[in-house]
């Protein structure tokens, strides 16, 4: 995958790492998995996982540390605490739909969905979650290169490919915005 690898040895400059020591886990999912389908209460968590207390407790406590939910009192009775998922925590929600749909393609049984997850407009099933180029391109593996950043934006065959409006090359693009903006 590309003209140089990754120092595969180096765990800080590479994120992969670094979300694993947080995620890297069934119950950091399933909890997370649980937040995404509306549950708040340390109670909640614990009947609809079927977790022991001490795990729920160590995961929700490392979910909070690391940003990914927040405790909040309760607005109904100020003794209890609501778990809440900050925007940290929804930017999961990718990850989790992508490792959601390769666990229904290569399960060892077929997976019936059901419920279904569907896009709120059309109320229709969600497509693949994609990798996307910067201008929205979906690409596969043969389409990805790995470079040193000095590199960016220089092409193979050595002229150079701009973005057109103000994105950085670390950012996370909203691609619907860069689609209404190239019209």
């Amino acid at each position: 995958m590309g003209e140089i690898r990754e120092p595969l040895r180096e765990l800080i400059d590479c994120g992969l790492p670094q979300a694993l020591e947080v995620m890297g886990e069934r119950w950091a999912f399933m909890i997370l998995r649980a937040s995404f389908n509306g549950l708040h209460h340390f109670e909640e968590f614990l009947s609809e996982l079927g977790i022991a207390r001490n795990i729920l407790s160590n995961r929700l406590a490392k979910l909070v540390e690391h940003g990914i939910l927040r405790r909040e009192p309760c607005a109904d009775d100020r003794r209890k605490i609501e778990y809440r998922l900050t925007e940290k925590g929804f930017d999961l929600l990718p990850a989790m739909i992508a490792l959601r749909q390769w666990g229904q393609k290569y399960a060892h049984e077929p997976v019936l969905e059901d419920p279904v997850l569907v896009d709120e407009q059309d109320r229709l099933p969600i497509g693949p979650v994609s990798m996307l180029s910067h201008d929205g391109r979906v690409l596969d593996h043969q389409g990805l290169n790995m470079i040193r950043r000095a590199d960016i934006g220089r092409r193979a065959d050595g002229t150079i490919a701009t973005l057109a409006g103000e994105i950085g090359y670390d950012d996370v693009v909203d691609l619907s915005s860069v689609k209404r903006a190239a019209r």
